[in-house]
């Protein structure tokens, strides 16, 4: 494979940017057909076992109807309780033997992998997440689909760049343009899943450099997706649309409402993990079981917690649940998650995230629709903002949360609501985040430490690095003995060299005419244009890190700083020292801020 793509780029003379394009194409077919395979597999999954094994059978989105109604037989209602306990142990089996780092939502995997694991993610994880997954979600774990998607395509992404010798930091970019590949495929959202790839990497940055194979990875794998499953969102949206101004102090009433319900969502999944499942005296194989077991006595109750809910969305986008269901299922679908995920079983978060926001904005548009009807009229239309402006803040991801929404419903038309309540939830909502393994920005990630000590220099002045200094300096025809006595007194490390016009011409340097210093014939046989070699120049307005630039390639640990408008006037050295104490201050400074 490696040397039939090297032959390809070589034989097509791709540029940079032309072979990130390729390596976007084979990695987006790669991740369209994974996403293809688990769809397949995770439907029909859930159709044998949930309608013909427990004679339940649960709505489904538009988008997703693959199978004709058909009659479950009679509801067995204890086999529906056991369903997630044994999707649990399953999923703990496969992870703990074979995979443990397949365990939780696979989207934390791949940011670990991004930051702190130099893109690379262990062949039969993939397999392992697709397949625990599937069990998962089958028998009615809270979880989602993303996690195996954004697996398949990424790991091939990191295999891919393995097998070309790639770069770490290429081989982060593969992951990326993986990632983006499963979501774009597996939520028909290949903008969406894109950005979002790039986004929840940090809270406040995007990686940017893997845009291109990125973009290029969803868009063919959202073909392929497509291909195989037709191309209807995967939610019927009416043609809902944002007309009235009044109807914005209820919007801005939702975003808000977001912040608290996000903070407890996220508080009481790492809770439920670190103080409930972690210190359980029970093997860690059996513990997804051990949720599994919660998770079915709340869908004894209230049977819309299992699964990622997203036919229950449907329904509550077409105004077909009551609307007490609202309030009770965003704590019951919080509890449910906690339970499948944090215990150790295998699914993703973005599923249930958005079923929670879907449901708190049912809670603030259907209410407001009781007392204002005539204002609020479509409240619908607050579902699917509510999904955007919850996943946003809980994941630190508006853009991508926003655009994936929109492609999944078509509601482009609520764009402006959309945009307003996703800002004030992200705004609000920014120090939790439900990926454990976010980081700030780019200047806290491993990944770019490179990187952010190269901007660091870029941005300090030499002037402000060094102390400038008047410096003895020697005609080439100057003997050595004058040299030694230069070097002794005035403590110089180095001693500039002039013509009889007195342009810079060299540099006599202490370490290496040090082992002549013992020998007192070579003070009168010895003059300085013998012994000195070509300076290392930079001016008081270059940066510190062009000047390391140029030491670096002259091997030489200090530079003459002179003027620019008189290239042959010393002002001082710039030490090797002084770079590393400037770069340390700064850094100093940063941690503080």
């Amino acid at each position: 494979m490696k040397n039939l793509i090297q032959k390809i780029v070589h034989e097509l003379r791709l540029e940079e940017s032309g072979r990130w394009v390729l390596y976007g194409l084979i990695i987006g077919v790669i991740a369209g057909f994974g996403a293809v395979i688990f769809f397949w597999c995770l439907e029909h999954g859930k159709h044998l076992i949930m309608c013909h094994l427990a004679g339940y059978e649960a709505p489904a989105p538009y988008g997703e109807r693959l199978f004709e109604q058909v009659t479950c037989p009679a509801f067995k209602r204890w086999i529906f309780f056991v369903l997630p306990a044994v999707g649990g142990l399953i999923s703990g089996i496969l992870v703990y033997l074979f995979a443990p780092e397949a365990e939780g939502h696979g989207t934390d995997a791949m940011i670990e992998a991004f930051h702190y694991k130099k893109g690379f993610i262990r062949g039969r994880v993939p397999i392992i997440k697709t397949i625990a997954t599937v069990a998962v979600l089958s028998t009615g774990g809270s979880a989602g689909r993303e996690g195996p998607t954004i697996q398949i395509g990424a790991g091939f992404g990191s295999f891919l760049a393995e097998k070309l010798g790639l770069t770490p930091r290429e081989r982060r970019i593969m992951l990326i343009a993986g990632a983006g590949g499963g979501l774009g495929a597996i939520f028909r959202a290949p903008l969406g899943g894109a950005l979002t790839a790039m986004e929840v990497l940090y809270k406040e940055d995007l990686e940017t450099e893997a845009i291109i194979p990125t973009v290029i990875s969803s868009i063919t794998a959202y073909i392929i997706f497509t291909f195989f499953y037709g191309h209807d969102r995967i939610f019927y949206l009416p043609k809902y649309f944002f007309k009235d101004i009044r109807e914005l102090p209820f919007y801005i009433f939702l975003g808000v409402l977001c912040v608290p319900l996000g903070a407890f969502y996220v508080k009481f999944f790492y809770f439920t993990r670190n103080r409930i499942f972690k210190p359980m005296p029970v093997p860690r194989i059996l513990k997804p079981a051990v949720g599994g077991i919660l998770v079915g006595l709340l869908g004894l109750l209230y049977p819309q917690v299992y699964g990622d809910g997203w036919g229950w969305i449907q329904e509550a986008i077409l105004g077909h649940l009551d609307l007490h269901i609202f309030y009770v299922l965003i704590v019951l679908k919080i509890a449910a998650t906690s339970f499948t995920i944090a215990s150790g079983g295998s699914g993703g978060v973005f599923g249930p995230t958005l079923f929670i926001g879907g449901m708190i904005g049912g809670v603030v548009g259907y209410t407001a629709h009781h007392f204002f009807p005539h204002i609020v009229t479509q409240p619908g239309a607050y579902v699917v903002v509510g999904m955007s402006a919850f996943f946003a803040g809980v994941a630190n991801a508006p853009i991508g949360s926003l655009l994936m929404c929109s492609e999944m419903t078509g509601g482009y038309e609520l764009i402006t609501p959309l945009l307003l309540v996703s800002i004030i939830a992200l705004i609000l909502t920014r120090k939790w985040s439900i990926y454990e393994k976010q980081v700030w920005n780019k200047f806290h990630s491993p990944a770019h430490a490179a990187d952010v000590t190269i901007n660091i220099l870029e941005n300090i002045k030499v002037a402000e690095a060094y102390q400038p200094q008047k410096l003895a300096t020697v005609v080439r025809s100057e003997n050595f003995s004058t040299i030694k006595r230069i070097i002794a007194e005035r403590n110089q490390e180095c001693v500039p060299v002039v013509d009889e016009s007195g342009n810079l011409i060299g540099i006599v340097v202490l370490d290496r005419v040090k082992p002549a210093f013992l020998e007192e014939e070579f003070d009168q046989l010895l003059i300085a244009e013998d012994i000195m070699i070509q300076p290392v120049t930079v001016f008081e307005d270059d940066s510190l890190y062009d000047a390391l630039i140029k030491m670096l390639d002259g091997n030489l640990r200090f530079a003459l700083v002179v003027e620019r408008d008189n290239p042959n006037r010393v002002k001082g050295v710039l030490m090797f020292k002084h770079i590393i104490e400037s770069y340390n201050r700064e850094i100093s400074k940063k941690i503080r801020e």
